[in-house]
């Protein structure tokens, strides 16, 4: 017959406690990754690019149709305006980038957070497996004891 296994309480004893990934990223990020962060996640949506989108199109388009009297750049603004934003855009690549690292970091935290629970599961179910296979040799024995055979009792039961 095969050894006893452990208890449920001593399993227990023997677990550790589950991280919080998120909890432990979020302790050890800096003010400058959570500012990186910030804008990321506000610059990355699509409603930021149509506020510029639609900003762009009306200073464009008041430049372009208004009275000259109304306009509020001259034609040399749109220049202007074409390197500020190539220069916003050169600026933001790199910080979006920064936030996207950071991002990446956290997933890789959270997967081997996953993982450490599968391993947990995993341990737990074959806790559970060796007790079944404990319980069967115990109920084999005691078939055997009242002088019955397995095959007969299971034969019995099928329709």
């Amino acid at each position: 017959m095969k050894l006893k296994p452990i208890s449920l309480e001593e399993f227990k004893k023997k677990r550790k406690p589950i991280r919080d990934v998120n909890k432990e990223i979020c302790s050890q990020m800096s003010n400058l990754d959570r500012l990186a962060l910030m804008i990321t996640d506000k610059v990355g949506t699509i409603g930021f690019f149509l506020i510029i989108f639609v900003w762009t199109v009306i200073w464009l388009s008041w430049n372009l149709l208004a009275p000259p009297a109304l306009q509020f750049d001259p034609p040399m603004g749109f220049v202007l305006w074409l390197f500020i934003s190539n220069l916003i855009q050169i600026l933001l690549m790199p910080l979006i980038m920064v936030g996207q690292n950071i991002q990446g970091k956290h997933a890789d935290a959270r997967a081997e957070s996953d993982l450490e629970i599968n391993i947990k599961a995993e341990d737990e179910i074959e806790v559970i497996l060796h007790h079944l296979e404990y319980q069967n040799s115990i109920l084999i024995a005691m078939l055997g004891k009242l002088g019955l055979n397995l095959d007969e009792v299971l034969a019995e039961k099928k329709p």
